[in-house]
């Protein structure tokens, strides 16, 4: 393990510092949080920018630890995030990258790496939540096809998404964790239908997506047949590793807001909250680190997290609903406002031990894979 960065990697940092600092006072304002059809309009011509300045493919191209001087940089100069294509840059395009072939990546990534098209994923289903495996949405070959029926739950950003990373059942005979197969799904399919669901926070990010015999070509498959849960864990390996680091930064920034608020109103004073806020800062400082050591291992063993991610995951989680029950605390009454951007975030760190793999899931991760205890049954 490395957490020194090489000369090469601070020279990426230098330069993307300087682009940022040209790029980011010519952005328009940002849509209403609401306007998704806007927000995706507004997050893929980020992305375009990105494309254009050279840093569209760092998501997968670049190292793992120029991933995380990316993520830093920007969260630090307050960029635009992902956005709504969040599940192209950072789960599917580095699985299609990792397991796809020359056509698929060819098909699929540059219009990801580019902009011009926006992915959602399609894993949970209404029974098949933190127990992914046990899905039941169905797919059968029908000559050059595959002929999809179910139903899948909180699908990020299906209303505004091109495609989708669908996790369906091709062997209903076979052990559950088995059976199983990856397609990329187009949402424009005859079949296909997108139901918003409404978040405590009043927003519509999530959907319910019904599939009622859609037709996916068998050349939209990535991986074997049946070996969708091993393609799955590459996803989910990207979706709990680097993803969430630049949220870390984020939390950084959130936290020092948090004590520039406190001291703006006389709270300060408190030594509870002075030491509740130091505990804090440093479980975000070991965060980064851990996400620094995680991506010098991913860096050595060909790129994908490992297990390791399962320990970010898990922390971060709870650390991040620590920060925004300690805001709550601060913020007195406003905490209440849901115009203002503490509380929507509050009611979003909810969902985070949930999101992403249940903190369930990721302590049996941990138990079975890194301290090798045996397997629940």
């Amino acid at each position: 393990m490395d957490l020194a960065y090489t000369e090469e990697e601070e020279a990426f940092r230098d330069g993307l510092r300087e682009w940022l600092a040209r790029a980011l006072p010519t952005l328009p304002a940002p849509p209403s949080p609401h306007d998704w059809p806007g927000r995706r309009a507004y997050d893929t011509a980020w992305q375009r920018a990105l494309y254009d300045a050279g840093y569209g493919g760092v998501h997968w191209e670049a190292t793992p630890t120029q991933r995380l001087i990316f993520l830093e940089e920007t969260e630090e100069a307050g960029a635009p995030y992902v956005g709504a294509n969040f599940v192209g840059l950072l789960h599917a395009g580095p699985t299609i990258a990792a397991e796809g072939t020359p056509e698929q990546r060819a098909r699929w990534l540059p219009p990801i790496l580019r902009g011009d098209e926006v992915w959602c994923q399609g894993f949970s289903e209404p029974d098949a939540g933190s127990d992914l495996a046990s899905l039941r949405t169905r797919a059968w070959r029908d000559g050059d096809h595959y002929v999809v029926r179910g139903s899948k739950i909180w699908t990020s950003h299906a209303e505004v998404a091109d495609w989708c990373e669908l996790l369906v059942r091709t062997d209903p005979d076979a052990p559950k964790h088995r059976g199983l197969t990856w397609l990329a799904l187009p949402m424009a399919a005859p079949g296909v239908t997108v139901r918003p669901l409404r978040t405590l926070a009043g927003s519509t990010e999530f959907a319910e997506v019904f599939l009622d015999e859609v037709r996916v070509p068998v050349d939209h498959r990535v991986g074997a047949e049946d070996d969708g849960w091993r393609v799955t864990l590459v996803t989910l390996s990207y979706e709990r590793g680097t993803a969430f680091a630049g949220e870390v930064v984020a939390c950084r920034r959130v936290l020092g807001d948090l004590a520039r608020e406190a001291r703006a109103d006389g709270r300060w004073d408190d030594p509870v909250l002075r030491r509740r806020l130091g505990r804090l800062s440093a479980e975000f400082g070991a965060l980064w680190r851990l996400a620094q050591w995680n991506a010098s291992e991913a860096q050595h063993t060909g790129g994908v997290p490992g297990p390791g991610a399962s320990v970010f995951k898990l922390r971060y989680s709870h650390a991040r609903q620590e920060l925004y029950d300690a805001a709550a605390d601060v913020l007195g009454d406003d905490a209440l406002d849901l115009g203002r951007t503490w509380t929507r975030e509050r009611l979003s760190s909810l969902s985070y031990t949930i999101a992403a793999g249940t903190s369930q899931i990721q302590r049996t991760i941990v138990a079975e894979r890194l301290l090798g205890l045996p397997k629940g049954r």
